[in-house]
């Protein structure tokens, strides 16, 4: 009987200890973790600052580019009519145009090591999120052991089954990444990878073209090539916007709506799309403002792709707690008795407005064109400035 007192108390000793070093272990992790929290607040601040300055030069990028475009025009004016001018015009339209150079190659410059400074910063926030989150987890399982050598085993299984459940919601998540990463290889093989293939073959034709037929019959390929080019390009650019507009996070909505649409301007020749913005622009956040341009470039790539559309008006209207977006079009048009769910993207779109608490109506007729209206409720939780 004595020896059995012993060993309890031994084992007793043993228990406590273990749960004393387990509990240090976990103040140990918690102050980890409260450090990364500080570190990740201070680098927030930090990008937001970045961002800031990336918006800055965005806008002289462009102011720069409209004068230094302007100065090239007065150059070659100057240069192509030199006795119309005194030498002292002739010098003062030379270096004009050379310091608006030198300003917009030290701006762009400017702007891509903020870019690769966002970037960078988005990269340790993403790592220290991480250590974070490892820390949280590391805190969890080490209270739920705890819990488990000091409370009744029912709150542990209930602790172990939350555990299962994260577990479970972290596997549906990558395989939906997995999914994407699919998506984005097939959109690349289907697309640009099979243009530039073409290119390939079409670049040799040319050649023997040149060789056999001429300079002129070679000219005509060579134009036909430009314009299967110019389509690889614009898919290349199709992609990256699928994935996210640049833009977005550091000028807002509309501007990158903007940009957007007067790229999808300059690729698709003979389109004209006329853009209007009234009432006083809001930031939202990230994931209201993604999904609102996936809005707009659906119904707008449906509208060029399917609608045949020459001219498309893209209209948002901001209003107190509504936001309403008109995209209409002199396309095609389509019968809505027979039009099936899946096509022109309805099912994305109708899902993405169930989760903006919002509504979407459709008009269209055969020949008649389509509009699509959205009209999205402004909630003070979305609304960041």
């Amino acid at each position: 009987m004595k020896e059995n007192a012993i060993d309890i108390r031994t084992l007793d000793t043993i228990f406590n200890s273990m749960v004393r070093v387990m509990d240090q272990s976990k103040n140990d992790i918690f102050i980890i973790s409260e450090q990364s929290r500080k570190s990740f607040e201070d680098m927030e601040k930090e990008l937001a600052e970045v961002k800031e300055d990336i918006s800055r030069a965005i806008t002289e990028c462009d102011y720069l580019e409209d004068m230094t475009r302007r100065s090239r025009l007065r150059l070659a004016d100057v240069s192509k009519n030199f006795t119309k001018y005194s030498e002292t015009q002739v010098r003062e339209a030379y270096e004009v145009a050379n310091d608006l150079l030198v300003r917009l190659s030290i701006n762009r410059m400017e702007e891509k090591q903020l870019r690769i400074r966002r970037d960078e910063l988005d990269r340790r926030l993403l790592a220290l999120l991480e250590t974070i989150k490892k820390a949280d987890q590391l805190v969890s399982q080490v209270t739920t052991v705890i819990n488990y050598l000091n409370m009744d085993l029912k709150d542990v299984g209930e602790a172990l089954e939350t555990a299962r459940h994260k577990q479970e919601f972290g596997i549906r998540i990558i395989q939906a990444q997995e999914d994407e990463r699919k998506r984005i290889s097939r959109d690349i093989h289907d697309g640009p990878a099979q243009m530039l293939a073409n290119v390939l073959i079409r670049s040799g034709l040319i050649e023997k073209t040149f060789a056999e037929k001429g300079p002129e019959l070679a000219l005509l390929e060579l134009t036909d090539l430009k314009e299967m080019v110019r389509g690889a390009l614009y898919e290349v650019r199709r992609i990256i916007y699928d994935l996210r507009p640049m833009a977005l996070d550091d000028l807002g909505l509309i501007p990158t709506l903007r940009k957007y649409l007067s790229t999808v301007e300059e690729y698709e020749q003979g389109a004209e799309i006329h853009f209007q913005n009234t009432g006083q622009e809001q930031r939202f956040l990230s994931d209201f403002e993604v999904s609102v341009f996936r809005l707009v470039q659906e119904s707008v790539s449906n509208a060029l792709k399917h609608g045949k559309s020459k001219d498309i008006w893209v209209k948002i209207e901001w209003l107190r707690d509504i936001m309403n977006i008109i995209i209409k079009d002199n396309g095609r048009g389509f019968d809505q008795n027979e039009v099936k769910d899946k096509s022109f993207g309805l099912i994305g779109m109708r899902e993405r407005i169930e989760l903006l608490k919002g509504d979407m109506t459709i008009t269209s007729a055969i020949g008649n064109g389509t509009t699509i209206y959205f009209r999205l409720p402004l909630r003070n939780e979305i609304i960041t400035g």
